[in-house]
């Protein structure tokens, strides 16, 4: 079995999918009304930023601790990402728009991110 060399938070699958997840998020909010620039928008585009932020931030940090915090901080801010989006989707602006890519992406790394955290889990 080929082992994968990870040199940089670049490389891992979830912090790339995470970024595919920002962009498409940005996509969905350019559709909300611009009545939804300091509302919806600016808070679905903050909380999917943070996601792969924090994922390169924790990385970085050099432990596996820090690593894991900032998974979860990466993952609350997954879980703040969810809730926006099912709220969106029951507002009328937000019935009509296309949520396939986007509920499939965040599905993904939220359980990426949930098993990248259990792994790291400390052992007693």
């Amino acid at each position: 079995m080929e082992k994968i060399l990870i040199k940089t938070y670049r490389d891992l699958i979830v912090w790339q999918k995470s970024i595919e997840l920002v962009i498409a998020i940005y996509d969905l909010t350019s559709h909300f009304p611009k009545t939804e620039i300091y509302g919806l928008t600016a808070q679905m585009r903050r909380a999917s930023v943070s996601i792969p932020s924090n994922i390169a931030e924790g990385r970085r940090r050099g432990s596996k601790r820090d690593f894991r915090h900032f998974l979860l901080t990466a993952f609350g801010s997954g879980a703040e990402l969810e809730t926006q989006i099912d709220i969106v989707k029951r507002l009328p602006f937000g019935q009509s728009l296309d949520y396939t890519k986007i509920d499939t992406l965040l599905n993904e790394v939220m359980r990426m991110l949930n098993r990248f955290i259990f792994a790291l889990q400390p052992t007693t």
